[in-house]
């Protein structure tokens, strides 16, 4: 678990802290480009596109802790038109990190810098979050942890997920702010009881964090 090096305090009667999604949120997660990477720019579009091929679905299982091998033998056995396209993701996934989110990350900073606690929850596989880990040092530099859901066995939107960041924080979850920019995520959030905001830009995030009380 990494650490910040500020106190972790909040703001009289503001949330008790932050929890925030990685991908396209803080990181920004371009899977064609792991694609273009293996199979050319065209075929990472068509196979994207294709209609009997749901690269979301696909991506989840990992995410959920399905084994890669496993996941891959499954398109090879099912459609391996497009085994070398699902490859070429696991081959070449550095390259679907395409840097920060802008304004994101500068959020993460000064909330950090007020001692803020702040915690990652992200659909992630346990393999290929290495890879974030090492593009990224923010996220073990301000970041108390980070609940990657290939490591649980459990994604987003399952609201089992939440429960492991209510063990993971120690905090009740009515006191945490959580942050995704996917619908579907942010209904199981508040479902779950978090004060769940869909991201859509940082400066709206920034409004909707300073209307809570936080520091930014």
């Amino acid at each position: 678990m990494s650490r910040q090096s500020t106190p972790t305090t909040t703001p009289v009667g503001s949330p008790a802290g932050v929890v925030w999604d990685l991908g396209n949120v803080l990181v920004d997660w371009q899977p064609r480009l792991a694609i273009a990477a293996g199979v050319g720019e065209e075929e990472a579009a068509r196979f994207l596109a294709a209609d009997d091929f749901d690269f979301h679905a696909y991506n989840h299982g990992p995410d959920s802790g399905l084994d890669w091998d496993e996941a891959e033998a499954e398109v090879a056995r099912t459609r391996p038109h497009w085994l070398d396209h699902a490859r070429a993701y696991r081959r070449h996934f550095p390259a679907s990190l395409a840097g920060e989110v802008p304004g994101s990350v500068d959020l993460v900073r000064e909330l950090a810098a007020a001692g803020v606690p702040m915690w990652g929850l992200t659909n992630w596989s346990a393999e290929l979050f290495p890879h974030g880990r090492a593009a990224h040092p923010f996220l073990d530099e301000l970041l108390l942890d980070v609940v990657v859901s290939g490591e649980e066995g459990v994604a987003k939107p399952d609201p089992a997920i939440f429960e492991v960041v209510r063990r993971r924080t120690g905090l009740p979850l009515h006191t945490l702010v959580f942050v995704d920019d996917r619908a579907d995520n942010v209904a199981a959030a508040d479902a779950a009881g978090m004060d769940a905001l869909l991201f859509t830009d940082a400066h709206r995030l920034r409004v909707d964090l300073r209307e809570r009380g936080l520091p930014v």
